[in-house]
C-alpha cells in the first residue's frame, strides 16, 4: 500500500465510513431509482431542472451576444461542476422520500446541508479547477492559431477545428487535457457533495471517500460517468429542454448511488 493509499484509508476511517464494493448492475439501478423517485415527487423535481434549464439558456444567450460560442465547449465542463451543487436541493428531496417526509417545492430551496461551509470550499476548489481549465483551452487555441488571433465566431471555429491541422491537433490535445481534469474531477466529486450535504465531515475527507469509491469500484463508476455524460449530452442536443427531466433524474439518482456506496464502518 502506498502513502496516498494510506492516507485516504486513514481519512475514511477516521470518518467512521466505508465504501461498499458494487456490481455493473448498480447505476442502472440507480437510474431506475431516480427516475422513480422523479414521479414521486414530480412538481419540486421538475422545477429544479425547470431553474437549470433557465441557467443553461441563460449562459448560451451570453455566449451568443459576446460572439464567443466557440468557448461552448470548453464551458460546458461547467455543467458537470455547477451541476452538482444544484442538485442539493434534490438530495435533500432524496432524503426525503427515504424517510417519508413531507415533500415540496419550497423544501429544496430550503435543503438541510449537514456540513455548508465544507460545500462552500469544495465549490471554491472546483470553481478553482474550471477557471484553470478554461485558462489552458485558451492557451492551447493561442498556441495552434496564433496567440494574437481572437476567437472566431462559431462556423468559422467549427472549420478551423475539424478541417486544418492545426484544429485537429488541438482537437486531440485539447480532448487529452480536458480528459485528464474530467477524470481527477469525477473521481474526487462523484460522492463527495452528497455526502457533505449528509453528514458533517470535511471536504477532503469526503473527496478521500470518493476516491476510494472510485477506485475500489472502477468498471460500476466508469459506467456511471458514461451514463451521466450521455444523459447530459441528450439533454444539451435538445436544445436544453431535455435538461428539465434529466437534471432532476441525475441528481435523485446520485443520492442513490452515494446512499449504496457509502456506509458505516
Amino acid at each position: 500500500m502506498n502513502a496516498t493509499s494510506s492516507t485516504l484509508g486513514t481519512d475514511v476511517a477516521a470518518a467512521g465510513l466505508r465504501v461498499r464494493r458494487i456490481s455493473s448492475e448498480d447505476p442502472w439501478r440507480w437510474l431506475a431509482s431516480g427516475w422513480r423517485d422523479l414521479w414521486c415527487a414530480p412538481a419540486p423535481a421538475l422545477t429544479v431542472g425547470g431553474v437549470f434549464w433557465l441557467l443553461s439558456i441563460a449562459l448560451l444567450a451570453t455566449l451568443i451576444n459576446q460572439d464567443a460560442l466557440a468557448l461552448l465547449l470548453p464551458l460546458a465542463g461547467g455543467f458537470f461542476l455547477l451541476g452538482p451543487f444544484l442538485a442539493i436541493g434534490l438530495y435533500e428531496l432524496g432524503r426525503r422520500l427515504e424517510r417519508g417526509e413531507p415533500l415540496s417545492i419550497a423544501a429544496v430551496f430550503r435543503p438541510r446541508i449537514a456540513a455548508p461551509t465544507q460545500v462552500g470550499l469544495l465549490a471554491a476548489l472546483l470553481l478553482f479547477a474550471h477557471f484553470v481549465w478554461i485558462r489552458i483551452a485558451l492557451l492551447l487555441f493561442a498556441l495552434f492559431f496564433g496567440v494574437h488571433r481572437e476567437l472566431p465566431p462559431l462556423e468559422t471555429f467549427v472549420h478551423d477545428l475539424f478541417f486544418t491541422a492545426e484544429g485537429w491537433i488541438l482537437l486531440i490535445v485539447g480532448t487529452a487535457v480536458g480528459g485528464l481534469f474530467a477524470v481527477i474531477t469525477y473521481a474526487g466529486t462523484v460522492i463527495a457533495l452528497p455526502l457533505l450535504f449528509d453528514r458533517d465531515v470535511d471536504a477532503f475527507t469526503a473527496i478521500a471517500l470518493s476516491i476510494r469509491a472510485v477506485r475500489e469500484n472502477p468498471g460500476p463508476m466508469l459506467l456511471w460517468a458514461w451514463l451521466i455524460v450521455m444523459l447530459t449530452a441528450f439533454g444539451m442536443v435538445t436544445g436544453f429542454l431535455g435538461l428539465i427531466l434529466v437534471f432532476p433524474l441525475l441528481g435523485l439518482a446520485t443520492w442513490r448511488a452515494y446512499r449504496s456506496l457509502v456506509v458505516e464502518a
